[in-house]
């Protein structure tokens, strides 16, 4: 029986919506923003609005969010910008903060979130996690009808603050800035024509410039793009674009993925490379000619493309298992000067149909289906690929914690997020049940959720049952007892 059966299909007008943060994975005083005696937590479990200083829930809805290496920044429904971090050990003077990628004008430990204060002016629209720096796109609160309606904001690594400053780099001053993202060391922003310009350091040719520099690079917009190699280069509007680590990948508003910078693992996704181990120019993936892609994402050393369709390929690095492809089955292009390192050089389709969202961490990967449900693989020492103990995930399993549509995916250096929304009643009344899931009442909400066809919360439920016995309610207890998780 549907929840709508029970409710004699009752609609309820201006039903106020809901959302949530999940997050887990590496831990270590605070990374995933959760309270626990481990450092790594394997269970996804929602952040409550008190840790955001709203209590009462005056946050209800958030629109991003992104994970850096070893730090997380959320945009919240009224433009607010929320960043934390975690620090490696406390007789560690290195922590997340370092280089002031937490934008609060400090390179102090923050365990958990606070709101960057110096964009309140601002209505915060996207946000970027970089391995050490932040950018933000964000529209005045007060627009004067001259300023751009989306601009750009950077901090941390390289990027001149640990403050969040406006950055106009290569594009004129009115320019509207769809898309930022941020690599280890580089940095690549999507204009409104569809122009990329790219700035950072340029050692691999991650900037797409031609050549390979030493030192920090000032901006400049690409204008060089190869799509076949006895073809010259031309100009290509993009509209879309993300970083890896050390290389670069955009799509073209025609659906063809260009990328570029170092290649050495197979993730640019050519079958030779013009400079060596790298790329030095955008250039088109021929394998993926024809093909229609709506969705790219890059991690360490690996990059995964989203078709129109709904089908994922993969390619590059896959060592720790984050193509997807399994440990040996012969999908791999070959063993790298005959060791045990595992590549792909060539995109492969890793699952046909059904995907929605993908994310790539540094040595993970995470999807959502059509259907709502979340996987991941890769590396998962930390727990933050599967749900299982093994330290490599080499097939998509299943992260059956969450509830809600899924609105956004986030993996980074060991730790991974979701954002997800409940648009009606059945979703609100799934939020609560799961939030308030324990020992004595975990059999009661399983059988609502069965009996309501909630089929999310009847899988958490089911993990939980799980978790239970695997752990002896041990890893539990320490959720269940605190407050801010």
């Amino acid at each position: 029986m549907d929840i709508d059966e029970i409710l004699c299909d009752v609609r309820v007008v201006n039903l106020p919506t809901k959302s949530a943060i999940y997050i887990w994975g590496y831990n270590h005083n605070g990374q995933t923003a959760r309270r626990g005696k481990e450092c790594h937590l394997r269970i996804p479990k929602s952040l409550p609005p008190k840790l955001f200083n709203c209590a009462g829930g005056e946050i209800l809805r958030w629109l991003d969010i992104s994970c850096g290496r070893e730090h997380t920044a959320a945009v919240a429904s009224d433009g607010s910008l929320f960043t934390w971090d975690f620090w490696l050990d406390w007789n560690e003077k290195l922590c997340a903060n370092d280089f002031g990628q937490l934008g609060d004008g400090t390179e102090e430990r923050r365990k958990y979130p606070i709101k960057v204060k110096s964009l309140q002016t601002e209505y915060v629209k996207s946000v970027s996690c970089g391995a050490h720096c932040t950018a933000a796109i964000a529209e005045p609160r007060e627009n004067d009808g001259i300023s751009s309606r989306s601009r750009l904001w950077i901090w941390g690594q390289n990027q001149g603050s640990n403050h969040p400053r406006l950055y106009w780099g290569a594009f004129a001053s009115n320019t509207v800035i769809c898309q930022v993202s941020c690599g280890a060391a580089h940095v690549v922003a999507l204009s409104e024509e569809g122009l990329l310009q790219a700035w950072g350091y340029n050692e691999y040719g991650q900037l797409g410039r031609g050549v390979t520099s030493e030192g920090l690079q000032g901006a400049r917009v690409l204008n060089a793009f190869a799509k076949f190699l006895d073809e010259p280069p031309e100009l290509v509007k993009i509209r879309q674009v993300a970083c890896g680590e050390y290389h670069t990948a955009a799509i073209s508003e025609d659906g063809d993925v260009y990328t570029w910078g170092l290649g050495n693992m197979g993730q640019l996704g050519h079958s030779s490379l013009q400079s060596g181990d790298k790329e030095l120019l955008p250039r088109q993936v021929v394998a993926l000619d024809g093909i229609a892609i709506r969705d790219v994402a890059c991690g360490g050393v690996h990059t995964c493309a989203l078709t129109v369709k709904g089908a994922l390929y993969t390619w590059g690095g896959g060592q720790a298992g984050q193509l997807g492809l399994g440990p040996q089955n012969g999908f791999f292009s070959c063993s790298l000067n005959t060791s045990d390192i595992l590549l792909r050089n060539l995109p492969v389709l890793v699952i046909p149909n059904g995907v929605r969202l993908v994310a790539c961490g540094h040595s993970h990967t995470l999807i959502s289906m059509r259907d709502g449900r979340i996987y991941g693989w890769g590396y998962n020492s930390y727990g933050q690929a599967a749900n299982g103990k093994s330290t490599y995930a080499w097939s998509p399993s299943p992260v059956d914690w969450c509830v809600g549509e899924v609105k956004r995916l986030a993996a980074g250096g060991g730790h991974s997020a979701v954002l997800t929304d409940a648009h009606t009643l059945k979703e609100l009344c799934e939020f609560r049940l799961a939030e308030s899931v324990n020992l004595s009442n975990c059999f009661t909400i399983a059988d609502i959720a069965s009996r309501t066809s909630a089929d999310s919360l009847a899988r958490l439920c089911k993990r939980y049952r799980e978790h239970l016995v695997d752990q002896g309610n041990c890893d539990n207890q320490e959720e269940e007892a605190s407050p801010e998780i």
